[in-house]
């Protein structure tokens, strides 16, 4: 969709910036650049909602936790014993730390939203253990990461100080290990929260210990050293010195946060290009959401115009329907989601991120449009991908018709998106209220009680998003006269507010209807909002729609999670427009049903409480015409892509990062490229790769992609150490994806080896699939 961060927006706050010269913004002052501030989650009490339900699952989650387990290589790391066992999972990988981090994030969020004494001590009782770690190692560091040397796992310290000697190895990791720089933001920004949002004091001067220990490291890097480090994913460390900064006035860290700036993702943007086609996607929001507080805390305009402009890049040319973005984790072409609807789609990780880059500029210039996309991905995504019974999350949320949601477990996954899940359900409250000056906005209907130290006390009473009836009710009356601007959706056609049960006329402005006045107790204004049903295109396929009831996102109820769903996607015929091939349920508000092309009823319904159920969110629709001539190729086309789901085993996105290291992927030559939004493995003569694939009993199919168009190339193809075939790329399809299946001895193992060898001129492999025999 296009997203309503409209030119309006974009365009006049641009316009503002760049009237006034860069130096004079970059004395600006945090407080002169952010014009509203979220009222804090301390002064909001959640009601009972889908909200308080989520954050209330997230708490017993977290205390469910146990913080020795996710410190036990902090200890290790410090020559320490460690006092419980590491938790498994990506705990156990090279990336283990990480989720320590979010953690101190998710309950340090938590305890702001009404001080929660239980988590207090339990927090107070793991900085503890952290500034022992910390006393012990001496120079400040602290981490779990780890990474193999000489085949023995490590404290990935030792990385950190190969780096501050120069020696720089860069491939998707860094000098072997996974993220570090990433994990190590995630340690420092959790700190910072504790400090900040729990008001645990102890937690400020570990942070500095952690902060100086990677600003020794920067300092001693030159310009060239340090980009090339921060071309391995690093999170967001710029936000956190950003923050440091503006915490402590210390030069130093403001320094170090200019320095973090990746030019290679930066300053394409500063000069309004998006090149994100092809970029890991969580990699670079993190980057942004640090830019953006740069500016805040240094005033350079050119931060804040390239976060501007990535913001609606993204939201307007890379995402979905329910406001997440990403295919495989990575963007593809603008405009061209309509190629990539699978199962690997939304990574909740960007949804978390794009969500806390939204809070800035709308910050600097507040206007409804930016909290009609927020509204969009809290609702759609973000508690779509947590189960409330459990408290567990999804990784990716899949587009792709007939697909199921797959949740982490309690103690086995601690993927990216389990640790920024904590996060998004800790943090329901804190953007309800914001607050600029006599004036108080109202962004998300979440029932809630504020009450603020100035006087006020106001009630939010609804059922929303289920129906679009709001009530806030003045309990204490401010002191003063202020001003209430309330949030009119930009789909709220037919919208009318009441001011003690008298009609307001007012327009609103910028997307709010403003009511200003002196308050008195008792005062009740009520907002109604008819949901009616519309629809969106999908980019890159026109003929394509997804289905809206209000701020809900709708799909096709296909079938319970744990059963098969073999059908076609469903299409639907279409007369007039595409929202005519749905019919309204009498009585049950974005309750609809329509009947597909071939005859079949579905119940279309409310996507994101569909946790154990699989979906289709896009519709193909025909006319009656178009179906007459489509149909054959139609039905064609869903058979074999229902075949070759079937009959996958496992897929390998070669070139990709997570991909390459789920799959044991090495190579001795050739590198990683992109070519017509498909990333790729090129092996010139004498290069070998080898992976891992997953298999399952039976014969078996090795699917290989080329391009059609390479020619002259041989390449040697041996799985579990016997030669498959010798492929001689010769030209068979002109311009085209070439799938060539290779036949599989039957084996009882889980996995096989491949080993692909050059030959002769530079093979590309495109993608590698393990396929059940026909």
């Amino acid at each position: 969709m296009r997203y309503p961060i409209a030119r309006r927006t974009l365009l006049t706050s641009a316009s503002l910036l760049f009237s006034i010269s860069p130096a004079m913004l970059r004395a600006a002052t945090a407080r002169r650049s952010v014009r509203a501030e979220p009222i804090s989650s301390r002064h909001v009490t959640l009601k009972p909602s889908p909200f308080a339900d989520a954050m209330a699952a997230n708490r017993r989650y977290l205390l469910s936790l146990d913080p020795e387990r996710l410190l036990h290589n902090f200890y290790l790391t410090a020559g320490l014993t460690a006092p419980a066992p590491i938790y498994r999972g990506w705990e156990s990988e090279s990336i283990a730390g990480h989720t320590m981090g979010h953690w101190m994030s998710a309950m340090s969020l938590t305890i702001a939203n009404g001080g929660d004494p239980e988590l207090v001590a339990v927090l107070d009782r793991t900085l503890s253990a952290m500034q022992r770690i910390q006393a012990a190692g001496k120079d400040g560091y602290l981490g779990g990461m780890t990474v193999l040397r000489e085949g023995q796992s490590v404290p990935a310290k030792v990385v950190f100080e190969e780096i501050r000697r120069g020696d720089i190895r860069v491939t998707w990791e860094l000098n072997g290990a996974w993220v570090p720089i990433y994990a190590l933001h995630k340690i420092l920004a959790g700190l910072i929260d504790a400090y900040q949002l729990a008001g645990r004091k102890d937690a400020l001067p570990i942070a500095i210990g952690v902060g100086n220990y990677f600003a020794t490291i920067v300092e001693g890097l030159d310009d060239d050293q340090l980009q090339k480090i921060l071309s391995v994913e690093h999170g967001g460390i710029l936000e956190s010195y950003a923050a440091l900064y503006a915490l402590t006035g210390t030069p130093r860290w403001l320094d170090i946060a200019r320095r973090l700036r990746h030019h290679a993702v930066v300053d394409p943007l500063m000069r309004g290009e998006d090149r994100l086609s092809g970029l890991h996607a969580n990699t670079q929001i993190p980057k942004i959401v640090g830019l953006a507080r740069l500016y805040e805390v240094d005033g350079d305009v050119a931060d804040a115009n390239a976060a501007r402009f990535f913001h609606q890049s993204v939201t307007d040319h890379h995402s979905y329907v329910i406001g997440g973005n990403s295919e495989r984790e990575h963007f593809g072409q603008p405009d061209r989601q309509g190629e990539q609807l699978t199962t690997a789609t939304c990574e909740a990780c960007n949804s978390y991120n794009m969500l806390k880059l939204t809070r800035h500029p709308y910050g600097w210039s507040p206007s409804a449009d930016w909290f009609d996309l927020y509204e969009r991905i809290q609702i759609n995504h973000i508690l779509a991908h947590q189960r409330p019974d459990t408290g567990q999350f999804v990784y990716f949320m899949p587009m792709e018709a007939g697909a199921k949601r797959d949740y982490s477990t309690p103690e086995d996954s601690f993927w990216c998106c389990v640790g920024s899940g904590m996060e998004s359900h800790a943090k329901h409250a804190d953007s309800i209220y914001w607050r600029d000056g006599s004036t108080l906005f109202v962004n998300l209907f979440i029932p809630s009680t504020l009450d603020l130290p100035d006087g006020l006390k106001l009630d939010m009473d609804t059922r929303y998003p289920q129906d679009g009836q709001v009530m806030l009710t003045v309990t204490r009356a401010p002191r003063r006269a202020m001003t209430l601007a309330i949030r009119r959706p930009v789909w709220a056609d037919g919208a009318s507010i009441m001011l003690n049960d008298q009609p307001l006329t007012t327009e609103p402005q910028d997307g709010y209807w403003r009511v200003a006045r002196g308050w008195r107790a008792g005062d009740r204004i009520a907002i109604a909002m008819p949901m009616t049903l519309r629809s969106e295109p999908l980019p890159g396929a026109s003929d394509t729609y997804a289905y809206l009831s209000g701020p809900l996102v709708l799909a096709a109820d296909l079938a319970p999670a744990d059963q098969r769903f073999d059908g076609p996607a469903p299409a639907l015929l279409i007369q007039n427009d595409a929202a005519s091939a749905l019919t309204a349920i009498a009585d049950r508000p974005h309750h609809y049903r329509a009947t597909d092309i071939l005859g079949q009823q579905h119940d279309i319904v409310p996507f994101y409480p569909l946790y154990d159920r699989r979906t289709a969110v896009y519709f193909r629709t025909f006319t009656p015409q178009s179906w007459r001539s489509e149909r054959t190729a139609y039905l064609a086309a869903e058979a074999a892509r229902v075949d070759l789901a079937r009959r996958t085993i496992d897929i390998f996105h070669i070139g990709e990062m997570q991909p390459e290291r789920d799959h044991g992927f090495s190579a001795t030559g050739g590198q990683s490229a992109e070519f017509y939004g498909k990333k790729n493995r090129s092996l010139p003569e004498g290069a070998q790769a080898s992976f891992t694939i997953q298999r399952r009993p039976g014969p078996a199919m090795l699917q290989i992609t080329y391009w059609g168009n390479d020619t002259g190339r041989e390449m040697r193809i041996v799985v579990d150490g016997r030669e498959v075939a010798i492929e001689r790329r010769e030209r068979r399809k002109q311009n085209e994806w070439l799938l060539i299946d290779y036949p599989l001895a039957p084996t009882k193992a889980a996995r096989s080896t491949v080993t692909l060898t050059g030959i002769k001129g530079k093979s590309t492999i495109y993608g590698v699939r393990s396929l059940e025999a026909e």
